[in-house]
């Protein structure tokens, strides 16, 4: 089906209203998937032998916002450009990472769920079940993105 361009004002609708608040909602994105699937604080380094609230780790913080407004901006751009854009080496980059750390499909059903939970809480009333449509729609056309890249380095190996 595609992106259409009624989800694509939707998601920058939606972005514009998150982006003032990048530093909370990337961390509350994070919380979310450490709380739907905690065995995944063995996947990132800097959370591994830590029993620290993620709030206070600096690391988490830094990579939390990272990879929201990356997948924010993905999302936005989308249907200008007709696919995912991420810059090539930055797609190969994070095949290659979730890769090694054995990122599996249910892991990105996850953070999808995650997602859509933190712009659920961020848009409030502004929340419909078609704002949920456009981002779940942003989010699988990334997550596709990454394993194509994950499945071709497997593939190279």
């Amino acid at each position: 089906m595609g992106f259409t361009e009624k989800q694509e004002a939707l998601v920058k609708d939606s972005w514009e209203i998150m982006k003032q608040n990048i530093p909370q909602l990337s961390l509350r994105f994070f919380s979310l998937i450490l709380e739907i699937a905690p065995a995944a604080k063995n996947m990132f380094s800097f959370l591994k032998d830590s029993d620290e609230i993620p709030h206070n780790n600096p690391k988490l913080k830094a990579h939390a916002v990272k990879v929201f407004k990356m997948t924010c901006e993905s999302a936005v751009q989308l249907r200008e450009k007709g696919e995912v854009v991420v810059g090539e080496t930055t797609l190969k980059y994070l095949g290659s990472v979730h890769l090694q750390k054995g990122v599996i499909d249910p892991h990105f059903e996850v953070v999808k769920e995650a997602l859509l939970r933190t712009v659920k809480e961020a848009m409030g009333e502004k929340w419909s079940e078609d704002v949920k449509e456009a981002w779940g729609e942003a989010y699988d056309q990334l997550a596709a993105a990454i394993k194509a890249e994950m499945h071709a380095e497997a593939a190279a190996t």
